[in-house]
């Protein structure tokens, strides 16, 4: 089978890092995801939003985004469905993430 089956690596939550998580909400697009996500708990495909970006851009992001521990990505059929890990993010940095999503854009 192809690396769909891989489970991806995920930092446990002791292993986030503040600094990793403001560089990777620090980009546009990774905002615009991380926004996307904050409105479907259950988890999309970030391959439907409207991003403007390729397909190898859009893995970039969301790889970036998991490796921090924002998002959590598992793999559905074909697809790999991304939801945020808010749980996570509140418990280690409390506010955080409201202020993120509640700043202008």
């Amino acid at each position: 089978m192809g690396d769909m089956t891989t489970l991806l690596a995920h930092p446990e939550r002791d292993e986030i890092r503040i600094a990793s998580v403001l560089h990777a909400l620090a980009d546009p697009v990774r905002l615009r995801i991380v926004r996307a996500l904050a409105e479907h708990e259950e988890g999309i495909s970030c391959g439907v939003l409207p991003l403007g970006v390729t397909a190898s851009t859009l893995t970039h992001h969301v790889r970036t985004l998991r490796e921090a521990g924002v998002v959590r990505v598992r793999p559905q059929g074909t697809s790999r469905i991304s939801s945020l890990r808010r749980d996570d993010l509140d418990a280690l940095f409390p506010g955080l993430l409201d202020g993120v999503l509640a700043a202008k854009r």
